[in-house]
């Protein structure tokens, strides 16, 4: 791996780069992470809302406001950006207006049919899930066990298939695969690569400055959308690879 020692800012996803899909973060890895946050600033993207983002990250950090100073947390695909205040800030949100969540949820319920979803008998929670900024499809449901989720749609062509309907549909909204089950729907253009550049505004940073990790940065993959800025990436398969990175920015 190169050398990123000279980055100032580490920004990782979090479903399957930090944390298995909607789980908590381990604690060897919640100890990285306030290792990082005591040489780097750090922040965490994912499709997933603000209340995953304190589930499964803020509650496995040690309290204390010295470390989440340099902390930022980028929900719903980075629609949305939170800062520490002494308390946790949302400094912007890119909502989707009544009128367009109205239009996503039909598209979506019509999608749906024409690619023959059969919901499941028992959904483990919503299936979908208006988050102001994002709207999300989880098949199973979002609270849906891990291994059930990694067998339902391994390839990603069940999705893809509600996808290519939804793109054709909805041509002013940015539609996409996300996690293991989930499809997430935002405002064109306000994705992984939009809170990179927010990020970039706000810390007043270089691109040149930071480094991207996630284990969706293949084409069509979630991630992706990050490679367009220009940021370095760092392709990782799961927690524990990025275990190995983290160490070896640390060393």
């Amino acid at each position: 791996m190169p050398n990123y020692s000279n980055k100032e800012l580490v920004i990782f996803d979090k479903d399957g780069t930090i944390t298995p899909s909607k789980q908590p973060m381990d604690s060897e890895m919640a100890a990285l992470i306030v290792r990082l946050l005591a040489k780097k600033k750090v922040a965490i993207i994912s499709g997933g809302g603000f209340p995953l983002f304190e589930t499964q990250i803020l509650s496995k950090l040690p309290a204390g406001a010295e470390r989440f100073t340099n902390l930022f947390l980028l929900p719903t695909s980075g629609t949305r950006l939170y800062v520490w205040r002494g308390t946790w800030h949302e400094q912007y949100a890119e909502n989707i207006s009544k009128v367009d969540k109205k239009n996503i949820m039909e598209k979506l319920d019509m999608a749906l049919i024409l690619a023959r979803f059969e919901p499941p008998q028992k959904p483990y929670g919503d299936i979908i899930e208006d988050r102001g900024s994002q709207i999300t499809f989880s098949a199973l449901g979002q609270s849906a066990p891990l291994d059930l989720k990694e067998v339902w749609d391994p390839t990603r062509a069940k999705r893809q298939a509600i996808v290519d309907i939804l793109k054709a549909k909805l041509p002013r909204f940015d539609v996409r695969i996300g996690g293991s089950t989930s499809i997430d729907i935002t405002m064109k253009g306000v994705n992984k690569a939009y809170g990179i550049r927010k990020l970039e505004d706000f810390l007043h940073m270089p691109l040149e400055k930071m480094v991207f990790v996630g284990d969706s940065l293949f084409h069509g993959g979630n991630d992706y959308p990050a490679k367009s800025t220009g940021i370095d990436c760092i392709p990782v398969k799961d927690p524990e690879d990025t275990k190995k990175v983290i160490l070896e920015m640390l060393a």
